[in-house]
């Protein structure tokens, strides 16, 4: 058999895993009839039909999720191996582009930038704020952070610090006026600070304990899209919110704020950088990479 260049490998790779002629072309920089044709020439190659096209979609066929599995790590350790002589060729610089909620913006201004700064003082980290989860290859990211739970499987996921619980929280004063809930089916009888998600739709409060899980629907005198404001809001005694630990942390050590619900908390959720499996990892993608597995040990 006549071995395949890497360049056609990366190619089925990126088609493959974005299941789309067109994206995967964008990524890599050429027309989509071209990928097609070299896609064709691959599989004429090999003497094997790697991916299964309709005029709307594009899969890849029993022999290609086989080749595909064998091919993602083995490009991703060629990618560590190019990069390990970065430092070689002097010090690392270029930009890095992530999309990251708000919460997880914060730790990254605390915990991952001031290292940055000091290791790679000529990396520039370009952060987006964005609620709503997009689509970083298409939308021109490097990488993004999110729960780990909603990572997509074709992503390398890297921890990135503590695992994130999610609380109900209240001012002593609203407490002390009001009465703190027993179990989450008082909250209905409960002003409570309602959450707009990026959709629009309204966020249902999730609890659980002993393995029973609930969700609540519940109301109140306002409606916010930011966790920080939802804290505010606590302390201002407008009612209780639903937040992630990290936002109301200092609130909470301070004493404006009081957690309750405490044996219904939901199991934290671990939280990840993530970026494209299938794509070399540029010096400064790597560079910040390696200041955020830092943060684990």
């Amino acid at each position: 058999m006549n071995r395949p260049s890497l360049n056609d490998l990366t190619a089925f790779v990126a088609v493959a895993t974005r299941r789309s002629f067109r994206h995967a072309a964008d990524e890599l920089g050429m027309a989509p009839s071209t990928l097609s044709h070299a896609m064709r020439a691959l599989e004429d190659r090999m003497g094997v039909r790697l991916l299964n096209r309709t005029t709307r979609s594009v899969s890849p066929t029993e022999a290609g999720f086989e080749l595909l599995g064998r091919l993602q790590p083995a490009l991703a350790t060629l990618d560590d191996a190019l990069d390990s002589i970065a430092t070689f060729r002097g010090s690392v610089a270029g930009n890095v582009r992530i999309n990251v909620p708000r919460i997880a913006a914060t730790l990254l201004v605390r915990e991952v930038l001031p290292l940055m700064a000091e290791r790679f003082p000529s990396v520039v980290v370009d952060i987006v704020v964005e609620g709503r989860l997009v689509d970083i290859v298409s939308a021109g990211f490097d990488a993004g952070v999110r729960l780990a739970g909603s990572i997509h499987k074709d992503m390398v996921a890297v921890p990135l610090g503590a695992a994130i619980s999610f609380i109900c929280v209240a001012s002593p004063a609203y407490l002390e006026r009001f009465g703190e809930p027993g179990s989450p089916e008082e909250l209905e009888s409960h002003r409570c600070i309602g959450h707009r998600m990026p959709s629009g739709k309204l966020y249902r409060w999730e609890f659980e304990r002993a393995g029973q899980e609930l969700t609540i629907e519940v109301g109140g005198p306002v409606i916010l899209d930011d966790e920080e404001l939802m804290v505010d809001a606590a302390i201002n005694d407008l009612g209780i919110a639903y937040v992630a630990s990290p936002a109301a942390e200092t609130a909470l050590a301070e004493g404006r704020l009081r957690q309750i619900l405490t044996a219904w908390a939901p199991a934290p959720e671990g939280v990840a950088v993530y970026y494209p499996g299938h794509r070399a990892v540029p010096p400064a993608l790597r560079a910040f990479l390696d200041v955020v597995k830092t943060l684990r040990k």
